[in-house]
């Protein structure tokens, strides 16, 4: 296994190709808009070594019994799926935010495992096998693995063909014998300026004639013909600077637009390739356990605002237990999409591939608490710290450092600790809050409007209504004709 400074190393060696503000960054283990997100993944390595998280980060490969990282393993019952959903909440303790480039190529790992077992089962296909080819090498090399799900999608009244360009979702252009050309975008994908490699999935399911957009594989993030735009925008220009203005030092997102300009991809490497009918499948594969983990997620930067938000309390003279109510609610919050997350996956079954899949109902509820409790959970956190952390008028370091006035800056900022001090503890809740801190909570993991759709199918109204009626002895049918509109 690496350790964080060979994990540097080798992305210093990969070919630039991520762009930011029409800069080419050419080294994103030092670049301002990437080195934080880099410093994030890089505690993952150095967290793995220790004794108190080895547990939770590392695993045994099912193919040499060898210590892995978790990241790149198959999940193959709720206990692994339990250390999933702690691993997520352990990370956003460790960095504040994000280390979405291993979390999405871990799901989408998974996903596909099941996926690729049905195509060959039923299609004669060598999908399953490449995939676990790859895997082994994969988990020998420690690669970080980010993932890519999301088209353009254009129109979103119009399928991929009746939109105006057939390219605002990614597609197949060329068969060869050797591999296949693929040409569109994948939007909005976090963590790839930390990553090795990118594992792409389809976005979502495809009819027949559609079946060229039906397509997964996986590729170096340095691969030829694919360029990448870093998108991700701090809410000023302090986030790219030293010192507390940063919030934290080793922890940062990115979230980049792929373009796939006639990218080439070997045989080795598709895991997908035109079978549309699995498409859905394979997208209802990876929605399962990254809706149930990303509770984790919300709930371990939950707990970094508890104890900034107790931290500014004190810092303004106050005792916490003045705002016992909010914590405790902040703390509710917390434990209850953690508390999902951990109950989807107990609760999941056993694919005939061997991967385990969480159960899809809870998975999808608990994404629709994770697109609202932890906007409560800030709001509250913004409540307790007031206006110095919420109104955008704290003054930036580099003015608390000026030789001119920055003494009378921290004189005027003190109170129940020096001015620096609790300027660095106002930040990290601006941050947190409304800065580059804040996660994907409401599309993070699709939108909750879409999760509604996945528990509404889900609902069995039948069944409840069988219960009411034996409870109160009911046996007449009743029925109401559905009107025609």
């Amino acid at each position: 296994m690496k350790t964080s400074k060979e994990y540097k190393e080798s992305l210093r060696k990969m070919r630039p190709n991520i762009y930011k503000f029409s800069e080419l960054i050419k080294d994103v283990t030092t670049h301002p808009a990437t080195k934080r997100s880099i410093e994030g993944h890089a505690q993952i390595f150095d967290a793995a070594q220790k004794t108190e998280f080895k547990e939770i980060l590392t695993t045994n490969s099912h193919f040499t019994g060898q210590p892995i990282s978790r990241y790149l393993s198959i999940v193959q019952g709720p206990e692994d799926m339990i250390a999933n959903v702690r691993m997520k909440r352990l990370m956003f303790n460790l960095t504040g935010t994000c280390t979405g480039g291993r979390c999405v190529g871990f799901n989408a790992i998974n996903a596909m495992w099941a996926t690729t077992y049905e195509i060959d089962k039923e299609m004669g296909t060598k999908y399953h096998q490449r995939l676990q080819t790859w895997l082994q090498d994969a988990q020998k090399r420690d690669i970080t693995l980010a993932g890519a799900l999301t088209d353009a999608k254009g129109d979103r009244s119009k399928s991929p063909l009746q939109q105006c360009d057939p390219d605002l979702s990614l597609r197949i252009i060329e068969k060869r014998n050797d591999g296949i050309i693929v040409r569109g975008a994948k939007v909005m994908i976090c963590g790839v300026a930390a990553a090795n490699e990118i594992f792409v999935m389809p976005g979502t399911g495809y009819k027949e004639e559609e079946k060229d957009y039906a397509v997964s594989f996986v590729i170096p993030r340095d691969i030829e013909h694919l360029t990448i735009i870093e998108t991700r925008r701090p809410n000023d220009t302090r986030e790219q600077e030293e010192g507390f203005d940063a919030a934290v030092e080793r922890g940062g997102i990115t979230q980049s637009y792929l373009l796939f300009e006639d990218v080439f991809v070997p045989n080795d490497r598709i895991f997908m390739c035109g079978e549309y009918a699995y498409s859905l499948k394979a997208v209802m594969n990876f929605i399962a356990p990254y809706r149930a983990a990303i509770g984790g997620c919300v709930a371990g930067q939950g707990d970094v605002m508890v104890g900034a938000a107790a931290l500014m309390a004190r810092a303004n003279g106050l005792s916490e237990k003045v705002f016992r109510d909010k914590l405790t609610q902040m703390t509710i919050n917390n434990e209850t999409t953690f508390g999902m997350g951990i109950a989807a996956g107990v609760l999941g079954t056993k694919h005939p591939s061997g991967v385990w899949i969480p159960n899809t109902l809870l998975s999808n509820v608990n994404k629709v608490h994770v697109a609202t409790l932890p906007y409560e959970t800030k709001r509250i956190a913004q409540e307790i710290a007031g206006g110095i952390a919420e109104t955008g008028c704290l003054p930036s370091c580099k003015d608390l450092n000026d030789p001119r006035y920055g003494k009378l800056l921290k004189k005027y900022l003190q109170a129940n600790c020096s001015g620096e001090t609790r300027a660095k503890i106002a930040r990290l809740i601006e941050w947190l809050t409304i800065g580059s801190g804040v996660p994907g909570c409401m599309h993070g993991g699709g939108s909750p409007d879409g999760a509604k759709l996945v528990i509404n199918a889900s609902i069995d109204i039948a069944h409840d209504i069988e219960l009411a009626k034996r409870l109160a002895n009911i046996t007449e049918d009743i029925k109401v004709e559905t009107k025609k509109k």
